[in-house]
């Protein structure tokens, strides 16, 4: 069977730039940050007191208060993206399409909020007051579940979690789903919410995030030689993908065309990243491969770019090791920069601001970046967004476990 190509024709977002893409891209653009002292419980007694939080969002903005009280605060952020995104995709599900669409949404944690909520009421009221939709509250794949209530989609549906690349794994599985005919639409993307005091506790304990506190909006600095941590965020992304003769056929605009995946093991450390970029490298390389791009034909790479010691120069061998002569004359910026790590979501906003940059010709910056270390020595788009002529890029993502994931989109003309 000839492999199908894929198009995205609809995007939404809850990030700290902004809870709609739009208003996310234009923050990103403006090299603005979204890193302030955390609102959500009181972090006065904690080491780090930073993050990057959806500022303003309301959960009964998109569904009744007590379905909103039954749900996770990263569902709640799936649900509101989804309803972005259906409305910018114009994809109508009907019963006699119900059945090739599906559903892959990813989060790294799940609804992490919610279980030490309902363990708290364990511990101090009993178990007879534990709530009986806990599970569904804090199952990694109820935002996909959600995503099919409300739509109807009765093709493949499922969660996925490979930490930090988790929705980027989630997009490519989707991709992957669509290209071989399993399905002719997919919802996909993914979501996290652990902007919580044990969440924020074990990465502070594991010498993780930064420790800013004086200077929140510069704590998150890719490639820059003073960097200390990356910075804990939340939010994420949701795409429709089609197959491109039936988005065509319904006379819809594609975005984006999304053109290869590639996902690697390094097999190495659970915390650390192998420091020689390999397995990186490898996923970079089978992905332009399997999208029939070379090297020299990208034009951008949105890096994982984390802030970490460990992470950004394995990040920049691995573009090296890929790329050979031509890693220094492709722009790659870090745009946790401006929004934080999202965990599992940070993928999937990650490749939506890959899709605005090939969509408007400009590459958002990596800002912060003030003195840079000589280990990153590529074009990391310092402090200021750049016009280009941008017609393939990557988007990479790389997490704990050594899972890597890298997604290829091209420009759609």
């Amino acid at each position: 069977m000839e492999n199908k190509r894929v198009v995205i024709t609809g995007m939404g977002a809850i990030s700290p730039l902004g809870l709609d893409v739009p208003t996310m891209w234009q923050n990103a653009v403006e090299g603005q940050s979204g890193i302030r002292p955390i609102t959500l419980f009181d972090a006065s007694e904690f080491e780090v007191r930073f993050a990057g939080e959806a500022h303003g969002f309301d959960a009964t903005s998109y569904m009744p208060a007590k379905e909103a009280r039954r749900a996770d605060r990263f569902t709640h952020f799936s649900v509101a993206a989804l309803e972005e995104a259906l409305a910018q995709s114009g994809l109508e599900i009907t019963a006699h399409n119900a059945t090739d669409v599906g559903v892959i949404m990813g989060s790294g944690i799940g609804g992490v909020e919610s279980y030490t909520k309902e363990l708290e009421v364990l511990q101090t009221k009993g178990p007879r007051r534990v709530s009986p939709l806990l599970v569904p509250m804090i199952s990694i794949d109820i935002p996909a579940v959600q995503a099919a209530l409300r739509t109807g989609a009765r093709g493949p549906n499922m969660g996925l979690s490979s930490a930090c690349a988790t929705s980027a794994n989630a997009i490519g599985q989707a991709f992957e789903t669509i290209r071989r005919g399993h399905a002719q639409a997919m919802f996909t993307g993914g979501f996290e919410a652990a902007i919580t005091p044990i969440a924020l506790a074990t990465f502070t304990r594991m010498r993780a995030l930064s420790r800013r506190n004086d200077d929140p909006a510069g704590a998150s600095r890719p490639f820059d030689a003073n960097r200390d941590g990356f910075v804990m965020a939340e939010g994420g992304a949701m795409f429709v993908l089609e197959d491109l003769d039936s988005a065509l056929a319904r006379g819809a605009e594609p975005l984006a065309e999304l053109a290869g995946y590639a996902s690697t093991s390094d097999a190495m450390y659970v915390t650390a990243p192998d420091p020689d970029g390999i397995g990186v490298a490898r996923c970079m390389t089978l992905a332009m491969q399997r999208a029939g791009v070379s090297p020299g034909e990208v034009s951008y790479i949105n890096t994982h770019g984390t802030s970490t010691l460990l992470g950004d120069p394995a990040e920049t061998q691995a573009i090296k090791r890929a790329f050979g002569d031509f890693a220094y004359q492709i722009p790659a910026s870090a745009t946790k920069s401006m929004h934080g790590h999202l965990i599992g979501g940070t993928g999937a906003l990650e490749a939506a601001i890959t899709v605005q940059a090939l969509r408007e010709g400009i590459i958002p910056p990596t800002i912060n970046l003030e003195t840079p270390d000589p280990a990153c020595d590529l074009d990391y788009v310092p402090n200021q967004a750049r016009r280009a002529d941008l017609k393939v890029a990557l988007s990479n993502s790389i997490g704990f476990g050594g899972h890597n994931a890298t997604l290829v989109i091209k420009a759609f003309h």
